[in-house]
């Protein structure tokens, strides 16, 4: 991932410095579990801690004669401990190394993305109990439906966050796994003890069965598992870009002092930082795709998946870092306007209440189609003269033969629709645990 989008902490994970001591750490626990088992000797594995290293720039000039970079790692390390490295990857396949290694990668990088949705399920909470109560136009295919709440519109991404967190910390179990298996996952080399006994000292669950690698069903539910949570900040932001329209302008990403929207137009203040994680969304959905690609392979591996996923699952866990923090950060500076909530409420000319007048009718004895001609009728009418509902359905002697006046005026009372929104917004905050 390109610098612009990359927070440090996760970028860390995934430097080349990172990789090799991990795999270093794996070495030296594969050694130390064969030393409990009585296969080293003490004095070597004392060697091997004493004086294992490793240099960076050394293993990737090795490598460009060896062709194989767990090799260049292990003449490197050996380079350091002298002949006690013969102990060094005894009875290890590469992908012992390179598939637990990647394992813990993922698992240290999944710890980071939990954190960061649990910040902003805590934003979201905050944001939606505050608008709790904040009337907004409903809308359906963009149109005017039915009031709701902006604290609602909130809450209800709250939850999705909420569903978010659970299937991320899932992924990152599923993903805790090691293998030290060998070639084909036989254990010829190593018995299935020195695994656990390796895996444990690495904070990971040994897989019950693997080849030469670990499955990569478990890496593709990663990486659709962060393509969901991707999509659900892109279905956010998609909403508050809308918002901001022009037009509409009910919410509006804060525009710091200094800040410039055009280079043209000195009056523009775009929702700039909505439409990035929008795109960013894109890339994360993308490389999802390439990794449930990577599920099948011949026989018992190939390397096909291995360049793809030295680039999706460092891009992926970074693109989806800078998503949570920026989308937080926004949403806690997040501009809204209730007032012009209110204007476009009322800018539908009552329209908005005829499902309610629809069902009082029915109330009354009519047929649901008599009742919906009527209404209807009106409501086309209303669009067509701009002229509000209430005032021409006060004048239709054909639906006041169904209902009085005053009952009407009640139908059409803020203070009626508001009353019965509220009633629901409690109902629904409760439901969901920020009563």
């Amino acid at each position: 991932m390109i610098p612009r989008y990359s927070p440090k902490d996760m970028t860390a994970i995934w430097t080349d410095e990172a990789k090799f001591q991990r795999w270093l750490q794996l070495e030296i626990a594969a050694v130390e579990a064969r030393m409990e088992a009585g296969i080293v000797p003490p004095p070597a594995l004392d060697t091997i801690r004493k004086k294992a290293a490793f240099n960076v720039e050394e293993i990737l000039e090795i490598e460009k004669e060896t062709k194989h970079d767990v090799i260049a790692f292990l003449t490197n390390v050996a380079s350091y401990v002298g002949p006690d490295s013969r102990w060094i990857h005894e009875g290890l396949t590469s992908s012992d190394v390179v598939d637990t290694c990647l394992a813990m990668q993922m698992r240290d990088a999944g710890a980071i993305l939990v954190k960061d949705i649990e910040q902003l399920v805590a934003v979201l909470a905050r944001r939606a109990v505050e608008f709790k109560y904040t009337v907004e136009m409903g809308r359906t295919h963009g149109i005017h439906a039915e009031p709701t709440t902006f604290g609602l519109k909130l809450l209800l991404w709250h939850e999705e966050m909420k569903r978010n967190l659970l299937r991320m910390k899932r992924a990152v179990e599923t993903i805790s796994v090691g293998k030290i298996s060998g070639a084909v996952g036989t254990y010829q080399h190593l018995s299935p003890d020195i695994e656990a006994a390796v895996c444990r000292k690495l904070g990971l669950e040994p897989s019950s069965i693997s080849t030469q690698i670990l499955q990569r069903d478990r890496h593709a539910e990663f990486a659709t598992t962060m393509a969901i949570v991707a999509s659900s900040i892109e279905k956010f932001s998609v909403e508050l870009r809308h918002l901001q329209r022009t037009e509409v302008r009910e919410a509006e990403e804060y525009f710091s002092k200094g800040q410039k929207g055009s280079s043209a137009m000195p009056h523009k203040r775009n929702p700039i930082t909505f439409e990035r994680l929008t795109g960013l969304a894109r890339v994360v959905r993308s490389n999802s795709l390439a990794a449930m690609e990577n599920v099948a392979l011949w026989h018992e591996r190939d390397i096909s998946h291995s360049s793809v996923e030295r680039i999706i699952m460092p891009d992926s866990t970074t693109a989806l870092c800078y998503m949570l923090r920026t989308f937080s950060e926004s949403l806690e500076t997040l501009l809204v306007y209730p007032e012009r909530m209110e204007e476009n409420f009322n800018s539908s000319y009552g329209l908005t209440t005829s499902q309610t007048l629809l069902l009082a009718l029915t109330a009354k004895g009519l047929t649901r189609e008599d009742a919906y001609r009527l209404v209807q009728r009106n409501a086309m009418e209303s669009w067509a003269t701009k002229t509000h509902l209430r005032e021409l359905v006060l004048k239709d002697e054909e639906l006041l033969q169904h209902i009085s006046a005053e009952e009407i005026a009640g139908l059409f009372s803020f203070d009626t629709i508001l009353g019965k929104l509220k009633n629901s917004v409690d109902v629904i905050f409760k439901r969901n645990g920020l009563d």
